[in-house]
């Protein structure tokens, strides 16, 4: 008989940055292999050669992107929560807490999926979604958001296995979400001839392999359960609410954002819409790095939390903030040269592929002060300041994007909406990385006195 792992502390000891980079390359690993096959779903509707396809997917996901960003605020909240006590040693604790985040996930979720269907048509709408571009749009959420708590119960697990250390294993989770897209796309859309109806069904069968995948690391390999007494579970629901509803908040700023910017481009037509479709398609593949990277910090800071290690906290910012402009350099570097390559593998024409190039040439550094943002957000949920990185999001996806688009539409066109983009995350990324360091000689200073 297989013993039962001994869950410990394991990132309070050894060079911060080694755990920073492992942590990272398997998040990012699984998150590329995600991206990609949704790039990949895109390409595959783009083939269909019906330019209210793609335009009809960049709605839906926008408008899905808000649940999905809901769901990665609860598992930043279980992470938070569960590292924290698996860092001062009480894995009991830590196993309950784990029990009492699940419960709190799908309960959240099947609310959030009832409250949504009534007004599906009346949202997409808001969006600039018109006519049969909207219908097929609707179309689309109808049928995926019903396995919204799969997905959510699915990053909630993920981001458990990650409190615990287990990198490869929550690697693992993303990565059979993909396999079985990657496999499930094409059979749907073309072989069944199913279209724009099998890029759904293919989410939905993806999104219970993620769920299945988790289960088995949680429970079968880890055994990071346990039934939570009462007042286990009302503490724990006060933590939750504590890091889960800025954190939420924080994760719904940023497709309120991409809203808004889907809002103005659509003023300059379907083609343009669908080039914002590829690049927001691009920008989580390219640049799944940074997004591992905010989740990968989380569980170092903190099992270091718990342990008080203040010293651990400064080194593995100073080495997230270094990895986050390594990365973006090679990153943008890569797109540059390949910026027409990217627009013809999508069939781009016209404005679709002005912006795809644009942003791919110009607008992709601008991710050095996203990534900086990130990291900031990831320290401050993490650290018990999770309204800083609330207004930080919230401040980067209004003042930073809403004026800058419109204006750079008003004055460029189409390119000078994604120029906006860019240009508006640079003061709340610098104000981020400044803010954070400050809250960690204040953490360092109160242990102190």
């Amino acid at each position: 008989m297989a013993s039962t792992p001994t869950i410990q502390g394991k990132f309070v000891h050894g060079s911060t940055m080694r755990h920073v980079i492992n942590m990272t390359a398997t998040g990012s690993i699984g998150l590329i292999a995600v991206f990609l096959v949704d790039v990949l779903n895109l390409l595959y509707i783009s083939q269909l050669g019906k330019a209210e396809l793609a335009a009809a997917i960049g709605y839906a996901s926008t408008l899905l992107f808000f649940h999905t960003s809901i769901g990665i605020g609860l598992s930043i909240a279980t992470t938070a929560t569960v590292s924290r006590a698996i860092g001062s040693g009480d894995i009991s604790l830590a196993k309950q807490l784990a029990a009492s985040s699940l419960f709190l996930i799908a309960g959240i979720s099947v609310s959030l999926i009832i409250l949504t269907y009534p007004f599906l048509a009346s949202l997409l709408q808001l969006l600039g979604a018109q006519g049969e571009t909207a219908r097929l749009a609707q179309r689309f959420c109808v049928i995926v958001l019903p396995s919204l708590p799969l997905l959510s119960l699915g990053m909630g697990l993920s981001g458990l296995l990650r409190a615990a250390g287990d990198g490869k294993l929550a690697m693992y989770v993303t990565l059979g979400a993909a396999a079985a897209t990657a496999i499930l796309d094409p059979l749907f859309i073309f072989s069944f001839g199913l279209g724009l109806d099998g890029a759904a069904y293919a989410n939905i069968c993806a999104r219970l392999v993620l769920m299945s995948i988790g289960c088995y690391g949680v429970f079968k390999v880890h055994h990071l359960y346990a039934r939570p007494d009462h007042a286990v579970f009302v503490r724990g629901a006060k933590a939750f609410a504590n890091i889960g509803i800025p954190a939420i908040l924080t994760n719904v700023a940023t497709p309120f954002g991409n809203a808004a910017v889907t809002s103005v481009i659509a003023k300059y037509g379907d083609q343009a819409v669908a080039g914002w479709a590829v690049i927001s398609r691009l920008i989580p593949m390219a640049f799944a790095g940074l997004f591992a990277l905010s989740g990968a910090i989380g569980p170092i800071l903190g099992q270091n939390l718990g342990a008080k290690r203040y010293d651990r906290l400064r080194s593995t910012m100073r080495d997230s903030l270094q990895l986050t402009l390594i990365y973006v350099l090679v990153v943008w570097f890569l797109l540059a040269i390949c910026s027409q390559l990217i627009a013809r593998a999508f069939d781009a024409q016209g404005v679709a592929a002005e912006v795809i190039t644009f942003f791919c040439m110009f607008v992709a550094g601008s991710f050095l002060f996203n990534g900086s943002l990130f990291v900031a957000n990831a320290a401050f949920n993490n650290l018990g300041y999770p309204l800083y990185s609330t207004a930080l999001n919230w401040g980067r996806s209004t003042l930073g994007v809403i004026p800058f688009v419109w204006f750079g539409g008003l004055w460029f066109g189409a390119r000078g909406v994604i120029a906006g983009y860019g240009l508006g995350v640079v003061f709340f990324g610098a104000a981020g990385v400044w803010l954070c360091f400050r809250v960690l000689r204040k953490l360092e200073a109160s242990e102190q006195t």
